[in-house]
């Protein structure tokens, strides 16, 4: 054989070859390639978007949080405020009652007084009545002396 025919054959077959390879190999490994780095780039921009949205979301949680405990406290305030307002109304009832009741008691005890002066007038009319009756025993005119006691009765009320 011939060096320069098997060169010339080589150099067909290798052109022949780097056509094929060209036209029907090639395009779909670019292809297959271009899908990969396109799933690469889509996956590395979901990253970033989840990272972002994963410190947003950490960033509204800290928010809700925060938001959560000034509303607890406020809550806590009412609460506390509520109770010291129930405290005092309580406070103002009792006050209410008792000088109500105390009220009662005194009227009550004026009555009682009343009725323990109308009480001891009546025993000292009874007694000066009894002791003016021993007196007019010796008198006759007994019309006069009960016009008197009469009157010194009322003159005791």
């Amino acid at each position: 054989m011939n060096i320069n025919f098997t060169l010339i054959s080589q150099a067909v077959a290798f052109s022949v070859f780097i056509w094929f390879t060209v036209k029907f190999v090639w395009p779909p490994l670019l292809r297959a390639i271009e899908e990969r780095q396109k799933q690469i780039a889509d996956g590395l921009a979901a990253g970033e978007r989840g990272k972002k949205e994963l410190e947003l979301a950490s960033h509204r949680s800290s928010e809700v949080l925060k938001e959560a405990k000034q509303r607890a406290t406020e809550i806590i305030t009412q609460a506390e405020k509520r109770a010291a307002e129930i405290v005092e109304e309580a406070k103002e009832n009792a006050k209410v009652e008792g000088d109500r009741i105390l009220v009662g008691a005194k009227a009550e005890i004026d009555h009682e007084v009343f009725a323990a002066k109308e009480a001891l007038r009546r025993q000292i009319a009874d007694l000066a009545l009894a002791g003016a009756t021993k007196i007019l025993r010796r008198e006759v005119d007994a019309k006069v002396h009960a016009d008197l006691l009469a009157s010194i009765e009322e003159e005791l009320k």
